[in-house]
């Protein structure tokens, strides 16, 4: 197996876990030589990718590492990669639409494409909302492990409220999450905005995790149904994780 996919297996593996972990549960997990990795990390620390831990005998990610991410951040490459395809769904679903991440418990918009003659919304670009509350919230929180949907909601207060709609405990959020898993997509019904609807779908990476999300903004009181949107909207979010990088599409029951 070449170097270069030893290490970047390496990165992202320590990429993905809580903490700094042994050398020996990278090579245990990655199934690699011992030595290997222990080569490779001398290298990647040589470099700063990577820093080593003597007095707990573990290996975390170094300033380099983070140095990629921030370069990341400003090249804007998902919002860069998303205004197309965004584009295109609007042009076929005659609604606005929007690409959202998860920030904190929070929502934050990073691309609109406003259809014509359609109203304003709230999704501006830069705005944060609630994510149990929207259809991209809710179609990332469904992708997340029970125990960080748990951390993201302790308690009662975690729940805010724009219109008086939309689960107020974490009972409540669990079973809704439970139903967008069921379903592939996600919605949400007047919680943000009365009398507007919207379906969204989260976009996974090569490991599955939400990235981010695509959303279509919809009257409620017209002829088109939720799942009308959904099944334009599943395929864009597919097509969004493929261009960077996904390994799989978001599920969808369509």
């Amino acid at each position: 197996m070449p170097a270069a996919d030893q290490t970047l297996r390496i990165l992202s593996y320590l990429a993905r876990q809580r903490g700094p972990v042994p050398a020996r549960t990278i090579a245990t997990a990655l199934e690699l030589p011992r030595s290997t990795v222990y080569h490779l990390l001398a290298a990647l620390q040589e470099h700063q990718f990577v820093v080593h831990l003597p007095e707990e005998r573990r290996w975390g990610l170094g300033i380099a590492a983070f140095e990629l991410a921030g370069g990341y951040s400003r090249q804007e490459p998902l919002a860069r990669l998303g205004r197309p395809v965004l584009a295109d769904l609007v042009d076929r679903a005659g609604e606005s639409a929007h690409l959202a991440v998860m920030h904190g418990r929070d929502v934050l918009y990073i691309v609109e494409e406003r259809a014509p003659r359609r109203p304003a919304l709230v999704t501006d670009v830069g705005v944060r909302l609630p994510s149990h509350l929207t259809a991209t919230g809710r179609a990332m929180l469904a992708a997340l492990p029970r125990e960080q949907v748990r951390a993201l909601f302790p308690d009662a207060a975690a729940f805010a409220d724009r219109t008086g709609r939309g689960p107020r405990r974490l009972g409540e959020l669990r079973e809704l999450l439970r139903g967008v898993r069921e379903r592939g997509w996600a919605s949400e019904d007047g919680e943000v905005t009365l009398g507007l609807g919207s379906v969204g779908v989260a976009v996974l990476d090569h490991v599955g995790w939400p990235i981010a999300a695509i959303a279509v903004t919809f009257p409620t009181d017209g002829a088109r149904e939720a799942a009308d949107f959904a099944e334009l909207v599943a395929p864009v979010a597919a097509e969004l994780g493929r261009r960077i990088g996904g390994a799989r599409p978001a599920t969808s029951k369509l």
